[in-house]
């Protein structure tokens, strides 16, 4: 459902670069890529275009930004492989699509918004999702690709320490578990809310290995009714309390944005042991944020087209 005609709130877009302690020397790249993204989707609402075009228009930026763990830039899973999860939606009539452990695809928020409004299907994974890029064209690349030296170095030195195949770092101290997942969330003109997340996942993960991002109500949700949410941070805890329609039903029970990211990060802290963090955008345009990390990276614009920035701590 499209918002009333009437006092419509302006266009608003959010974006996050990630949710962890995030080192000095990386706090400007991460606020550039956050910028250059909110940008992008700005641009896009400023020219009429809708939410969900905003969204996408975003998360690519930031796929194509080294700085992330989405696109190129990705983490190595255990073998040193890419795979990706992406998910976007559209708060009008809570349509989503969603591709996880793809590979080979340098944008898959693209991907997944094709398998929203090109198939009968909500989610495809792996080779299948791979498939279904190549018979709509969109673009495949070899898997180097996607890598950077960075990554291909830490994923080295993990394996020569003594790491196993299939070990992943979740022992570690949360704050030392790198977390720079993406996500962007937009209303346009006529209302209408959407959300987007994309990822690489958690270092090193067991190949398959898929989290939050891709699942409806945990990486994302969007709902006119509302608000739209994207999530970042430990995925196997964001997961188990749908951390992103838990927040969109804090919303509806009257709370503003930001006292839904507060109460939804509350939730994360209590049930779970583990961090993330939350970037909200409600059905009246307000924003919010919270994580119980030690940063969260992420980017806004004001109504008067400003984009701030913040690696907001602790």
């Amino acid at each position: 459902m499209t918002n009333s005609t009437h006092n419509l709130p302006p266009p608003a877009l959010i974006v996050h670069g990630g949710a962890y302690d995030i080192p000095t020397e990386s706090h400007q790249a991460h606020t550039d890529g956050c910028r250059n993204a909110a940008k992008a989707g700005w641009a896009v609402l400023a020219g009429g275009g809708s939410a969900l075009e905003a969204v996408e228009a975003a998360l690519r930026v930031m796929e194509d930004d080294p700085t992330f763990d989405a696109g190129h830039g990705s983490f190595c899973n255990a073998i040193g492989e890419v795979e990706l999860d992406a998910i976007i939606m559209d708060g009008h009539d809570l349509n989503f699509g969603a591709v996880a452990a793809v590979q080979r695809v340098r944008y898959p928020i693209t991907l997944a918004r094709l398998v929203m409004t090109e198939s009968e299907h909500t989610m495809l994974a792996g080779a299948g999702a791979e498939a279904f890029a190549r018979k709509h064209s969109i673009p495949v690349c070899p898997i180097m690709e996607l890598l950077t030296g960075r990554e291909l170095e830490r994923w080295k030195a993990a394996q020569a320490n003594g790491h196993p195949q299939n070990w992943t770092p979740f022992g570690a101290a949360p704050p030392s578990l790198p977390s720079d997942t993406v996500g962007a969330l937009a209303m346009d003109a006529a209302g209408n809310l959407a959300a987007g997340t994309s990822t690489g996942g958690t270092f090193n993960k067991t190949p398959g290995r898929v989290g939050d991002s891709p699942l409806v109500g945990c990486g994302a949700y969007a709902d006119n009714h509302t608000g739209a949410v994207s999530a970042t941070g430990l995925g196997e805890a964001l997961m188990k309390v749908v951390i992103s329609k838990t927040t969109c039903d804090f919303i509806a029970q009257g709370m503003t944005a930001q006292e839904a990211a507060d109460a939804a990060i509350a939730v994360l802290a209590e049930r779970t042991t583990g961090e993330g963090g939350v970037i909200v955008l409600d059905h009246e345009g307000r924003i919010g944020v919270a994580h119980n990390t030690a940063y969260i990276a992420h980017a806004y614009v004001t109504a008067g087209g400003e984009i701030v920035t913040s690696i907001k701590q602790k």
